[in-house]
């Protein structure tokens, strides 16, 4: 099987939480059955993917303060022509980080923590603008260990820092983001919590 066609697989078998993830399968679920460009930057809208990172505990997040948002942040980044986006979202928390984790399945049905499309207004990168576009973005769940040394990505952020999960919400200066990702992921994190702290410590004691 094809990456492209596992992850819609993938996005297929995903349980939504809420309304917001029901209504954004759909719209990612088509633009992956009609649209071959999706996977870069080039589409107004486009493959993108997060990693949701936290202690073995369940308890505290990495984030990273992001330059062009101007924010405390999780960690992300684009597709770039690559469909296996847990691979691209393992790199992106190396290079922005420093910080190597492991990928979390939250459920038996699909390896996707959470599904979001999230729109991005106009901005300065390196240099250039980039006009206005929507983020077709699945996030993945990590565990990594808090003491690995961490580091910041100049072109990308100027902080790294684990914060309790509830803090992300305060953190964040972003509204939309605030109210209806970072406490969505809180909350689907803190279901999960005893189960896979569980086998988190399981698996750092072999």
């Amino acid at each position: 099987m094809h990456d492209r066609e596992r992850l819609m697989r993938d996005i297929e078998a995903f349980q939504p939480f809420n309304e917001q993830e029901s209504a954004d399968q759909k719209l990612i679920l088509h633009a992956l059955a009609t649209d071959p460009a999706c996977f870069e930057r080039t589409a107004q809208a486009h493959m993108a993917c997060s990693i949701w990172t936290v202690d073995p505990a369940f308890e505290r997040t990495l984030l990273v303060y992001h330059n062009i948002y101007d924010s405390w942040s999780w960690i992300g980044g684009h597709a770039d022509g690559v469909c296996d986006l847990a691979a691209v979202a393992l790199r992106e928390l190396e290079e922005e980080t420093g910080v190597t984790g492991r990928l979390v399945v939250p459920a038996p049905e699909s390896p996707v923590f959470s599904l979001e499309a999230l729109t991005v207004d106009g901005h300065e990168k390196r240099g250039r603008y980039v006009s206005s576009h929507v983020h077709l973005n699945v996030t993945y769940l990590a565990v990594a260990d808090p003491d690995q040394a961490v580091r910041v990505k100049p072109d990308e952020n100027s902080g790294v820092r684990w914060a309790p999960l509830r803090d992300a919400v305060a953190l964040s200066t972003e509204p939309w983001i605030r109210e209806r990702i970072y406490g969505k992921l809180i909350a689907k994190t803190e279901a999960l919590r005893p189960a896979k702290a569980a086998e988190a410590a399981g698996a750092a004691g072999r």
